[in-house]
């Protein structure tokens, strides 16, 4: 029989879907649809300290194979997560993630504090936020800025940590090194990578920011290199993300060298996705006499 738990990070997830911050909610739509229990864990809507109300103007663009998003990290907050929101995900008999961002070290800081008192399994926390103490610049584009925000958030945080990665970093590899250097026990790649698209007929730019995220099956081949690079350079777990929307795809991430996977925009395309993919990795797996992933994890 093929066997789908993963042991990372200190947990034990059933399998090796995730889904991704952002796409999923906190998970209470789509258990609407199906068993979300399905999943090897989920992971929350991007929480920053307080609340935000994201922004403004158009959020979501289609594009060929694709989808930008703007919104803005809108979400509740961290206290209202744990509130109103962490109590039905740990109902959902999978592991929970919390996916934690911030402007600033002491956003950061003051979220670990609240959440290390919460059952929450594993936090997510994300880099790609601007330093507004830094000019802007976003936590995870320079490797040792990255290292120094993640060894003071590993120095308090009681939780296991992953690290999810800008594919805006200056150098994926050496940024990997900082985060597992620091202390992360697990890094998750790539965010979405900026991207703009143009309204010609009124002559300005969809957005409203501007730029915004690129994701969905058009990013996946760069997202697979950078998994592969990122593996290749650490010992810790690696959880791949970019453009997921089959088993078949999932295989690809975990030959090059992903532990877990996480899917996003699939979830907006076919909301009943996860299902599909988790029943077809095991029937990949018996198709192909494969026992455990371990066996083609990083064949690559």
């Amino acid at each position: 029989m093929t066997n789908l738990k993963i042991n990372a990070m200190g947990l034990e997830f059933k399998n090796p879907v995730l889904s991704a911050s952002g796409t999923y909610g906190f998970g209470q739509e789509f258990s609407e649809i199906y068993d979300v229990s399905v999943l090897g864990g989920i992971c929350s809507k991007g929480l920053t300290l307080r609340e935000r109300n994201g922004n403004t103007g158009i959020r979501l663009w289609e594009t060929p194979m694709g989808l930008m998003n703007s919104i803005g990290l809108q979400n509740p907050g961290v206290e209202c997560f744990i509130n109103d929101e962490l109590p039905r995900m740990k109902s959902y008999n999978t592991v929970v993630v919390a996916n934690l961002g911030g402007h600033c070290d002491e956003d950061y800081f003051e979220g670990i504090y609240m959440l290390n008192e919460t059952d929450v399994d594993l936090i997510e926390l994300n880099i790609s936020c601007p330093n507004v103490k830094s000019g802007g610049m976003a936590f995870g584009i320079k490797s040792a800025v990255a290292y120094e925000i993640v060894s003071k958030v590993r120095h308090i945080c009681k939780k296991p940590l992953m690290v999810k990665l800008s594919p805006n970093a200056e150098n994926i590899p050496e940024m990997a090194v900082a985060c597992e250097a620091a202390g992360a026990d697990g890094i998750s790649l790539i965010n979405t990578i900026q991207a703009l698209a143009v309204d010609i007929k009124n002559r300005k730019a969809v957005f409203d920011n501007i730029y915004a995220g690129l994701s969905g099956p058009c990013v996946k081949p760069i997202a697979l290199r950078m998994v592969r690079d990122a593996a290749k350079a650490v010992k810790i777990p690696v959880c791949g993300l970019g453009g997921i929307m089959s088993s078949d795809d999932v295989i690809e991430f975990i030959m090059a060298g992903a532990t877990l996977v996480q899917v996003g925009t699939g979830n907006f395309i076919k909301p009943d996705i996860v299902p599909d993919i988790v029943r077809g990795l095991s029937e990949f797996m018996d198709r192909e006499g494969i026992k455990s992933l371990d066996e083609i994890r990083g064949i690559i």
